[in-house]
């Protein structure tokens, strides 16, 4: 049987249907916003505040997600297809520079995919998913088959935690938080929903407060908030706390179909 890029033996397909992910991928788009490129690409090629646009694009990434994690080679080839091909065709420039450059940059393409992988794999083990050293490890290596997807070159990311963190540790130094963005922590107090999924809005504030005290300190810093030990234990107890809450709901409505028929593999 086609399982697509993971399988029932992966670690991935383990972690990434625990709902308290969704905190993950928060995480993972504010990492993505500390890379000027990976952020100006962004700002120039879609209209964030723009309730129909930035939604769909929230809804196509979504899906994307969905079907690299879960869906057979084929559906991930074609998904993959359609994002290479969209980041081939648009750039952004850099008024830093004054040069123009790709969507398809591999340094950014690159963070954007170390962001993500951190970020899921931080949220994961601070909730409380139990996962061993090796098992953490293995999530790394799992995902350069993911790299692969968008065009990265899957040799050129890292492939376990040590080299995960020296990558973010060598990156560090041409991070920042550009000044023409507008702040996360801002923008979710006035979320761009569209209309029917307004009864949302009261939650995205607490979520994005949530996802910035998961950040390392540094990257808080970056984005101009408090960066101290209690906000670190804070974010843990919170996410332990969640993830412990989530427990009690019965499978059947706690997970996605996705996930319950993973789980369903798995346990077969």
């Amino acid at each position: 049987m086609d399982h697509g890029l993971f399988g029932p033996e992966s670690v991935t397909w383990r972690v990434m249907g625990e709902p308290i992910l969704l905190v993950g991928g928060f995480r993972a788009l504010l990492m993505q916003g500390l890379h000027p490129w990976a952020m100006r690409g962004v700002l120039q090629n879609s209209a964030l505040m723009d309730p129909r646009e930035a939604w769909s694009r929230f809804l196509r990434t979504t899906e994307f997600v969905r079907v690299r994690t879960y869906g057979t080679r084929a559906e991930v080839e074609r998904a993959g297809s359609r994002v290479r091909r969209i980041h081939a065709t648009l750039g952004f420039d850099d008024p830093d520079t004054g040069l123009r450059h790709r969507l398809d940059e591999p340094e950014a393409l690159r963070w954007v995919h170390v962001g993500e992988v951190d970020s899921y794999l931080s949220v994961a083990r601070r909730a409380g998913v139990r996962l061993s050293d090796a098992d953490a490890d293995r999530f790394v290596l799992e995902w350069r088959a993911a790299a692969e997807v968008v065009g990265i070159d899957p040799s050129t990311v890292p492939g376990d935690v040590a080299s995960l963190r020296a990558y973010i540790d060598d990156a560090r130094p041409g991070l920042r938080f550009v000044p023409e963005a507008a702040h996360p922590l801002r923008l979710s107090l006035n979320a761009p929903l569209p209309v029917y999924l307004a009864p949302l809005k009261p939650v995205l504030p607490a979520l994005t407060l949530l996802a910035f005290a998961t950040l390392p300190r540094w990257a808080r810093r970056l984005y101009g908030l408090p960066a101290t030990p209690v906000g670190d234990l804070w974010a843990t107890a919170t996410l332990r706390s969640l993830h412990a809450g989530l427990s009690f709901v019965p499978p059947q409505v706690r997970y996605a179909p996705d996930a319950k028929r993973a789980r369903k593999l798995m346990a077969a």
